[in-house]
């Protein structure tokens, strides 16, 4: 057999066989574990150097931060928190940041300037807006008036090398003068400029399939939360793997999603948080990486 005849067959046989591959399993394998800092917030408070150190040695390669105020984290300057993530094998993908209200007030640009250079700096790639207080939750035009900032905050971030993503709660899925502030900041924003990031546990709570989430708007989820909640009518926080949420399929459909980070985050736990992680990330390397 001519020996172009040959690698032809060899190479057609190689892409047949690519086919039957669960190209999931592949995609998923390459993603490291990442934990949200707010589940530690008692403890990187006091000792944030010792609480990274214990982080990366349970397995985490990633880690999301919170807390930014004053060009700091956690009293420590970008550059300062920088070295002490290099020095434990970590990264920093994502850093929650301002509120949604920051787009409410006038004159918000300038700061929201110093914190994506802060964030640049870091070694971030999203600067993510975490929370929506309670006061602003119900009026329509409030979400609006946030989606507008959303677009411009967006692509300022884009001008300084950076992304911007919206982290939702479940208070987003309800009404608001006919309407859910969840669709409300989905169909008001442009996507190439606003991500999000969806956390699994409050979408679930609220009543919402996530895999749905992910076919209704492909490709905006670039991150998510990983938390699970447990069997009990107050519907609670539990570790990942203890609790009702099928984390499966929802990795499955994890390149539907645009998913590039997850993190798992526990906003309280029963006993040492460090305990809660380790069972979170025990269970995520056995059932699902």
């Amino acid at each position: 057999m001519p020996a172009t005849r040959r690698d032809f067959i060899k190479q057609s046989s190689l892409l047949a066989a690519g086919f039957f591959l669960d190209k999931e399993d592949l995609f998923k394998k390459k993603k490291p574990v990442g934990v949200q800092l707010y589940t530690l917030r008692n403890q990187i408070g006091k000792d944030p150097k010792g609480t990274l150190e214990k982080v990366a040695q349970l397995g985490y390669k990633q880690v999301e931060t919170f807390g930014y105020g004053n060009r700091k984290w956690f009293n420590l300057s970008p550059a300062e928190l920088s070295t002490i993530l290099k020095n434990n094998g970590l990264s920093s993908p994502s850093g929650h940041t301002y509120p949604g209200s920051f787009f409410l007030k006038g004159g918000w640009e300038d700061e929201w300037k110093k914190a994506v250079e802060d964030s640049k700096t870091l070694g971030q790639e999203f600067i993510t807006i975490p929370w929506l207080e309670e006061t602003y939750r119900n009026s329509a035009d409030n979400y609006k008036k946030i989606a507008e900032g959303l677009n411009k905050a967006g692509g300022m971030a884009k001008s300084g090398g950076m992304k911007l993503a919206y982290h939702n709660h479940d208070f987003e899925f309800a009404t608001v003068d006919g309407q859910t502030g969840f669709d409300i900041l989905t169909k008001n924003t442009d996507s190439k400029l606003v991500h999000f990031e969806l956390d699994l546990y409050w979408a679930v709570k609220a009543g919402h399939d996530p895999v749905k989430l992910f076919q209704q708007h492909p490709g905006r989820f670039v991150m998510w939360h990983i938390k699970d909640m447990d069997n009990t009518p107050k519907k609670f926080f539990t570790e990942v793997g203890s609790g009702v949420i099928d984390f499966k399929p929802i990795f499955k459909n994890a390149r539907l999603s645009g998913m590039k980070y997850f993190f798992v985050e526990q906003d309280e736990c029963p006993g040492s948080p460090f305990d809660s992680i380790a069972k979170s990330i025990g269970y995520l390397n056995a059932n699902i990486l």
